[in-house]
């Protein structure tokens, strides 16, 4: 049998994540793509998945971390997503893909710690086996997936980075992801699908 095609059944059985295309198992979700459900180690020791915010219009899916530069960069102004987009259905959940043996300050310990310390207001979830981050195709910390409810199913509006500046929030005048939501509730196409997320590697296991 051919490695790639051996190499990509495995994937699919270890994961669970079966309904997912070759295109996905392979590059990750584009726009227009139906997001695939997970469920992750929450920082206060609960499981947590999509499903469990039923009322959710959607969610800001970033993918993130500890110790990046980038990723403490973006840092607050994930946290003041949260805050402005939940109240409007859109709640953050953030999750961390990193392989802690590399890079200890992104052990789950430390994850805690950091949510604590940073008053955190949304799930932060360990991706312990890294499954999660490559069905969804993410790359980079931070890497955002804004996803919307239609039809009972989450759909991928939106790929890339939050916004255009990622060493001051008040010099950005592209926020990606607040136009992309406000696209949304206003009922329109979502103008900008994609952007290049720019960030840290994600440190994958052996």
């Amino acid at each position: 049998m051919n490695k790639n095609i051996l190499y990509t059944a495995s994937l699919i059985a270890l994961t669970g994540f079966a309904g997912l295309s070759m295109k996905q198992q392979v590059t990750g979700f584009v726009a227009g793509d139906t997001a695939v459900d997970f469920r992750l180690k929450n920082v206060d020791g609960n499981l947590y998945s999509l499903s469990d915010m039923e009322e959710a219009k959607g969610f800001i899916v970033v993918f993130t971390c500890n110790h990046c530069p980038y990723a403490i960069k973006y840092e607050q102004r994930i946290i003041d997503m949260d805050k402005k987009f939940k109240p409007l259905g859109f709640p953050v959940i953030a999750i961390n893909p990193n392989d802690s043996a590399k890079v200890p300050d992104d052990s789950y310990g430390n994850m805690q710690v950091r949510a604590r310390e940073k008053g955190y207001t949304f799930p932060y979830l360990y991706d312990r086996t890294q499954e999660v981050a490559k069905a969804y195709g993410a790359l980079k910390t931070p890497h955002v997936y804004l996803l919307a409810r239609e039809k009972g199913k989450m759909v991928v509006k939106y790929v890339g980075a939050i916004d255009n500046n990622y060493e001051d929030a008040t010099k950005a005048d592209r926020h990606f992801v607040a136009e992309a939501i406000a696209e949304i509730q206003a009922g329109k196409n979502v103008t900008i699908t994609g952007t290049r997320a720019v960030g840290c590697s994600i440190k994958w296991k052996e």
